[in-house]
């Protein structure tokens, strides 16, 4: 399972629609610590396959959804279950932190 890259066009069907709840790690190329949590993601979405879905929003590119979602830090992940956001977390995203938010959403 890898992680699906979605956009301002796609993310209502991606996340908002998905049949099992879903994880957005937020990102931008500037954003050192955003490529120190990518293998990370990658990691927990091969880990987790089947029950949670990964996906990653490039949001230099894609400025609407954060927006509209609350993202003022990168890297922000938001957990989303039955469209619905139930969990957040920005900043300093640490695997530990990650991997409980992962495991209440699963």
């Amino acid at each position: 399972m890898t992680v699906v890259a979605v956009s301002d066009a796609t993310f209502a069907a991606e996340v908002l629609a998905a049949d099992r709840p879903v994880v957005v790690d937020y990102w931008a190329d500037w954003c050192a610590p955003c490529k120190q949590l990518t293998p990370v993601i990658e990691a927990f979405a091969a880990e987790y396959a089947g029950r949670v879905k990964f996906v990653s929003l490039d949001a230099n590119a894609h400025t609407a959804t954060p927006l509209a979602h609350g993202v003022i830090n990168l890297p922000t992940v938001q957990a989303f279950r039955d469209g619905e956001m139930v969990a957040v977390l920005a900043g300093n995203v640490t695997k530990g932190k990650l991997r409980q938010m992962i495991e209440d959403l699963a």
